[in-house]
C-alpha cells in the first residue's frame, strides 16, 4: 500500500489545489507516506502475532453486490449547467488575463442573464397550463445561447494567450491556457446537449457536472431515488462463515466509469480474489448477476458452491435460506459503509478520486475489522 501510494502520490494521496486546509500546517507528502506506512506495519505486526492466521479467508463465503458512490454534485439540469458553465469561464479568464495582459481579451460574464433565465424557469415550473414545458424549452435554449457566447470569447482567448507564451512566464500561461480549454470543451458539450434536447435527440455521452465531467447518470430502479449521479463499484467480503453477524475483509473494489452492471465488473473481482490468493468456498451474489456468465467468471476461483438471489439453484433447502439469509446481510453491510465510512458520497472529483476516495474508505472498514479480530 505504502509503496503504491509513493508511486502515484498525486492521485491518492492528496491534492493539494482541490482542498481547504484546516490547520496552519503544511501538506507533507512525506508525512502522509510515513503514517500509511506506520498503518500497514501495525496490520503487519498484528498478523505475523497470530492475530490473523495465514490463509485464514482460504474456504470463508464471499458475498459480492456492486454500489452507486454519488459524486458530490447537486441534482443537474441543462440550464443549470449553463450557468454554471458561465461562472467557471469567467472565473478561468480572469486568471489568465491577469497572466497575458487585457489585449488579449475577456470573457464577457453572463451569469446574471442566464440566471435571470433559471428563476424563469423556476415560475414557469410552478403552472399547470399546457405551454409550460415549450416555455421551459425556449428558456434554456436563450441560456444555451449565452453560454455559446461566452464559450466563442473564451475560446479567441485562449488562441490570443497561446500565441503571446513566451519567454519569462510562458510556462503559467500555457498552464493556464490549458485550463480554460478544458473548461470551453466541457462547455461546448452543455450547449451541444442542449440543441440535441431541443431537436430530439438521445444525449448518449450526457455531461452531468462542470466539475466532475466523468460522473454519469445510474438508473438502478429505486423508487425513493431513480435517478443517481456519480460512479459504480462492485464491492466483495470475504467472510469466515454465514453466520448470522459475520464480519470479514473487503477486497479492493471493482470501478468502471459509465454505469455497468454486475457481471461486467465481476471479472475484475475475480482477478482481485485470484491475486490475494483467496478461494471462498461459497459465493452468494445479487439477484442481478446472470447466471451463465457469472458461472464462467467465478470458474478460475472454483467455489463449491454459487448462490444468486433469486435464482433456482442446487442443494439442500436449508442451505439455500441460509445463503439466502447470507446475501441480504450484503444490505445491512452496505448501509454501514455508506452511513460509517463515507462511501455514500466521494467528496474527490474524478474517477481516480473516487477510486481514492473508496479505497480509504474500504481500508478504514477493513482496520476496524482487524481491530475487532485482535482484541
Amino acid at each position: 500500500m505504502a509503496g503504491q501510494l509513493v508511486d502515484d502520490r498525486a492521485t491518492l494521496l492528496w491534492r493539494v489545489l482541490e482542498h481547504e486546509a484546516l490547520t496552519d500546517r503544511a501538506w507533507d507528502v512525506g508525512q502522509a507516506e510515513a503514517a500509511v506506512a506506520e498503518i500497514v506495519a501495525d496490520g503487519e505486526s498484528a498478523v505475523a502475532d497470530g492475530g490473523w492466521p495465514a490463509h485464514g479467508l482460504d474456504d470463508e463465503p464471499e458475498s459480492s453486490r456492486i454500489i452507486v458512490v454519488e459524486a458530490d454534485v447537486r441534482y443537474p439540469s441543462d440550464s443549470g449547467l449553463t450557468l454554471d458553465g458561465a461562472r467557471s469561464l469567467v472565473s478561468e479568464a480572469k486568471k489568465l488575463t491577469a497572466l497575458v495582459g487585457g489585449g488579449a481579451g475577456r470573457v464577457r460574464d453572463r451569469t446574471r442573464a442566464i440566471g435571470r433565465r433559471l428563476r424563469m424557469i423556476s415560475k414557469t415550473m410552478g403552472r399547470r397550463t399546457g405551454e409550460r414545458k415549450q416555455e421551459v424549452l425556449r428558456l434554456t435554449q436563450e441560456a444555451g445561447e449565452q453560454l455559446g457566447r461566452s464559450l466563442r470569447e473564451a475560446r479567441r482567448l485562449a488562441i490570443r494567450a497561446r500565441r503571446s507564451a513566451r519567454g519569462r512566464g510562458a510556462s503559467a500561461k500555457l498552464a493556464a491556457v490549458k485550463r480554460l480549454e478544458e473548461i470551453a470543451d466541457r462547455a461546448e458539450r452543455v450547449v451541444l446537449q442542449i440543441k440535441r434536447r431541443l431537436a430530439g435527440e438521445p444525449n448518449p455521452n450526457r455531461l452531468v457536472s462542470m466539475v466532475d465531467p466523468e460522473a454519469r447518470p445510474i438508473r438502478k430502479g429505486k423508487l425513493g431515488k431513480p435517478n443517481e449521479f456519480g460512479y459504480v463499484a462492485q464491492i466483495c467480503e470475504v467472510t469466515q462463515n454465514t453466520q448470522r453477524g459475520a464480519r470479514g475483509f473487503i477486497v479492493p473494489a471493482s470501478i468502471k466509469l459509465g454505469s455497468p452492471n454486475e457481471t461486467q465488473l465481476l471479472p475484475d473481482t475475480v482477478s482481485e480474489l485470484d491475486r490475494l490468493g483467496l478461494r471462498p468456498r461459497e459465493v452468494a451474489v445479487d439477484g442481478g448477476f446472470e447466471n451463465r456468465p457469472t458461472t464462467d467468471a467465478l470458474e478460475l476461483l472454483a467455489p463449491d458452491r454459487v448462490f444468486i438471489a433469486g435464482r433456482q439453484q442446487p442443494g439442500s433447502r436449508r442451505t439455500q435460506r441460509r445463503l439466502a439469509r447470507y446475501r441480504t446481510g450484503a444490505e445491512g453491510r452496505i448501509s454501514h459503509l455508506k452511513r460509517g465510512y463515507g462511501m455514500r458520497r466521494s467528496r474527490l472529483k474524478g474517477q481516480d478520486g473516487m477510486k481514492t476516495w473508496t479505497g480509504w474508505a474500504i481500508l478504514a472498514y477493513n482496520l476496524d475489522t482487524l481491530a475487532i479480530r485482535t482484541n
